[in-house]
């Protein structure tokens, strides 16, 4: 059973978040490019030494959350089964995933609004996402191990990933008309369908 985080780790964990509220908030009211780290700082009350000890890039803060929604499908994987097929195993994962998505919809559309506008902040987020992938390809592996599976494994990581793309651009783009769970699950059953079509 895991234990709670200490007091350092809940200290850093709230200097972590009112970086990124102070940091959103000034990207939204006078651009992403527009606000320097330096009034990052000074809004939150930091050092810029301070900031680049939580976040690499300007950018990294936009993405803040692409750590946690990574950790939660990794362990999402650990939960399930070891005898589902890995392709079930990241669909149920990632319709947990999209349920969180779903809970936190304003901050979600504030973020794509940001990384739509800004070239570097969706430059950042594929590159991030290949880290995604990796590390999808590498859990996998441990699940089902032999030859072949691999390339495989990157294959499935990477549709998986594409999916959610897909779903989350129709969810905004749609005025969220359909809960983005059901968008992910269908997109699963349409793309294993094709996958397996002869």
């Amino acid at each position: 059973m895991s234990q709670p985080p200490g007091l350092r780790e809940r200290k850093k964990r709230n200097r972590r978040n009112q970086i990124e509220t102070v940091a959103i908030g000034l990207f939204i009211d006078h651009g992403f490019e527009q606000t320097t780290i330096q009034d990052i700082a000074e809004q939150a009350e930091i050092s810029p030494r301070t900031f680049f000890s939580y976040f690499p890039t300007k950018e990294d803060v936009v993405l803040a959350d692409y750590a946690d929604r990574l950790n939660k499908i990794l362990t999402e994987l650990d939960h399930r089964p070891s005898s589902e097929e890995p392709w079930e195993a990241l669909h149920a994962s990632f319709v947990e995933v999209a349920a969180d998505y779903q809970s936190k919809r304003q901050q979600l559309i504030r973020r794509f609004s940001l990384m739509a506008a800004n070239p570097s902040v969706f430059a950042r987020s594929l590159q991030l996402q290949s880290d995604w992938e990796n590390a999808l390809a590498a859990k996998l592996n441990q699940r089902v191990s032999g030859e072949g599976k691999a390339l495989s494994h990157h294959l499935m990581a990477s549709a998986a990933l594409a999916i959610m793309r897909s779903s989350l651009r129709f969810w905004v783009q749609s005025n969220f008309q359909t809960p983005l769970p059901q968008l992910v699950e269908k997109c699963f059953s349409d793309l294993a369908e094709g996958l397996t079509r002869t």
